[in-house]
């Protein structure tokens, strides 16, 4: 495992790390989901990514008891959440967004549901419009001040919300945002690339990106219809497989059709298309820490490989790569 630098933090975090969405607590069971968390722990992965709305907090009741049952040491790893959508099905106007008072409460029943004392890192899962962002940064402020939080961040953020939260922060001499959780694969690489780009040398920003394989997409598994076990088949999940099989593109350009280019050009290179799409997010040295995500064991052990692909290849057949999702 390679570790790097959350950003211009000090905190050092596994160049891959292992999240819970629509597995923990939904697709999977507890047995497997321990056995999950300990290969990932066993190839030297130290960041568990989590949030309150994954399965309605049942994902982070899953992550914490597993984690207390193979007796992890907490100086080891970090384990993160999110707040803003709630922790039930119909959340009422205080059980969600980034108001002071849920900030806070989502916070102490992310603590309960994971069994740690603090989070490593916690993040504001989509711009909140009813609430001022000066709100929010101050109630961050004060839970890294009392010690349940260590790092805040964004997911989803516009630049300029994001930039506007670091200055609320420097005039008032507060905790800002040390992170950003975007989505960032060869399909979605606009905000990653272009929109945080002065963010990075301007505040420091690190990023823990999620969704490399673009729900499954780039590795080739819905080229023949979507299998019934996938994420995609899932009740509940119908607006997720719109938006990954259809996109917003024309038909020529499909999201399928240019993952089935992709997956071609893995075919030619003689590698599996997942860990050579995990290990192209790799290359960019903004990613701090790439995000996976699996059911079964086998499946999180191939993305590993990405690791090794990432200096295998010349600048030029990376430009191939890149050239096959246009």
């Amino acid at each position: 495992m390679h570790y790097r630098r959350l950003g211009r933090s000090g905190l050092q975090l596994s160049a891959l790390g292992f999240g819970a969405w629509v597995t923990f607590g939904r697709q999977i069971g507890r047995s497997q989901a321990r056995e999950l968390v300990a290969a990932a722990w066993d190839h030297g992965i130290t960041l568990f990514d989590n949030a309150e709305g994954y399965a309605n907090g049942d994902a982070e009741r899953v992550m914490g008891d597993v984690i207390a049952d193979l007796r992890l040491p907490r100086d080891g790893y970090c384990v993160s959440s999110k707040v803003f959508f709630g922790a039930v099905d119909t959340p009422g106007p205080t059980q969600r967004g980034l108001s002071r008072k849920h900030v806070r409460e989502a916070c102490d029943g992310a603590l309960t549901r994971l069994r740690v004392d603090h989070l490593d890192l916690y993040f504001c899962h989509r711009p909140d419009p009813d609430t001022p962002v000066a709100e929010t940064v101050w109630a961050m402020d004060t839970l890294i001040r009392q010690g349940k939080v260590l790092y805040w961040g964004t997911s989803e953020w516009p630049a300029a919300l994001i930039r506007e939260a670091d200055e609320i922060a420097r005039t008032h001499h507060l905790h800002g945002p040390t992170m950003e959780q975007p989505e960032y694969n060869l399909l979605q690489r606009e905000r990653v690339e272009t929109e945080y780009d002065a963010l990075y040398t301007d505040l420091g920003l690190g990023t823990t990106t999620w969704s490399p394989l673009a729900s499954g997409l780039l590795s080739g598994k819905y080229a023949g219809g979507v299998p019934d076990d996938s994420r995609l088949a899932q009740a509940g999940l119908e607006w997720l497989r719109t938006r990954v099989l259809d996109g917003d593109a024309p038909a020529a350009t499909s999201p399928l059709d240019r993952a089935a280019r992709f997956v071609a050009t893995a075919a030619e290179l003689g590698v599996a298309p997942a860990p050579l799409a995990i290990a192209w997010c790799l290359r960019n040295p903004r990613v701090s820490s790439v995000l996976l995500g699996a059911s079964r064991v086998d499946q999180l052990l191939q993305n590993l490989g990405a690791l090794d692909l990432v200096d295998r290849f010349d600048a030029a057949t990376w430009r191939r790569v890149e050239s096959s999702v246009v």
